[in-house]
């Protein structure tokens, strides 16, 4: 019989059953093994004779690890979130040149939208950096923006200040105040010091749906979305280019911050105008069956 046979009243080879539902071990096999001893004590392996396994070696498990981190990198930087660095001072004081931030990738899988207040990564819609030079990265450098840990030196990404979605009219006279739907924006908790918010007239302008208006908070120092009418989608930028949400500095660690949703647009009336023209459609059948209804007790009077 085998020697993990544990089960009782069977004999070995080298002798008879004892009848107490054990195994004699006289002879030479006993059932967890053949100790020298005599005691049929199980040997350090746990009686199946094999040499204990070798751990691997460090630097052998070494590039498994790396491949494995490399990885999950990638897929985080593909699906989660990417760092961005802040390539000019059209953000100022909100972000800094040279700033580092992340940038949620992640919710506008689970169909996410740009909302007005937000800072947004997004690809160069056609002909905004045109004139921007960008260096040309080395081997390094090429391999640790794939991989998401470091910020691309090849995309022409910008990053700019939402002000109006799909559906929204903007505008503002120069030296005076953005309105947005008929309200005119506070600005001032992230415009830069001393910076105006518009300093030529624009609109206004209808936003169509699915693009989004942008605004650096440097005004004066902004190639913004006023400045990119005369393209295609008048200076409105497409919502399936934007990359993401900036969501945290993380360098310098003496500037790390949220960048959260200002209050002003949060503001009462900044959605009235389709719902009061939805609530009128809704309304305007049920009044004309009203009067109908009138009419006809009139009538029948």
């Amino acid at each position: 019989m085998t020697e993990d046979n544990t089960s009782g009243g069977t004999s070995s080879p080298g002798g008879e059953p004892d009848g107490t539902g054990g195994t004699d071990r006289s002879g030479g096999t006993g059932g967890f093994g053949d100790g020298a001893d005599g005691t049929g004590s199980a040997d350090e392996t746990g009686g199946s004779g094999a040499h204990p396994r070798k751990q691997r070696s460090f630097w052998k498990e070494l590039p498994l690890l790396i491949g494995i981190a490399l990885i999950l990198a990638l897929l985080i930087k593909t699906f989660l979130v990417q760092a961005f660095s802040i390539p000019s001072e059209s953000m100022m004081n909100t972000l800094k040149k040279g700033d580092r931030v992340l940038v949620d990738k992640l919710t506008p899988w689970f169909g996410s939208e740009p909302e007005r207040g937000e800072v947004v990564v997004f690809h160069d819609p056609g002909g905004w950096l045109e004139t921007a030079q960008t260096p040309a990265p080395n081997a390094i450098q090429k391999f640790l923006s794939f991989i998401g840990l470091m910020p691309s030196a090849e995309e022409k990404d910008l990053i700019k200040r939402v002000i109006a979605v799909g559906g929204d009219t903007v505008s503002c006279k120069a030296g005076g105040k953005v309105v947005l739907n008929g309200k005119e924006l506070d600005e001032t908790a992230y415009l830069f010091p001393g910076s105006v918010p518009c300093q030529d007239s624009f609109g206004p302008i209808k936003v169509p749906q699915d693009r989004i208006w942008v605004m650096g908070d440097n005004r004066q120092n902004s190639l913004d979305s006023r400045f990119h009418q005369e393209l295609p989608g008048g200076g409105t930028v497409a919502e399936d280019q934007v990359v993401g949400r900036a969501v945290l500095v993380v360098w310098p660690v003496t500037r790390w911050a949220t960048l959260p949703v200002p209050d002003v647009f949060d503001q009462p009336g900044l959605d009235q105008a389709l719902p009061a023209a939805a609530g009128f459609a809704g309304a305007l059948p049920l009044v004309l069956w009203r009067r109908k209804k009138r009419a006809a007790r009139h009538t029948a009077e």
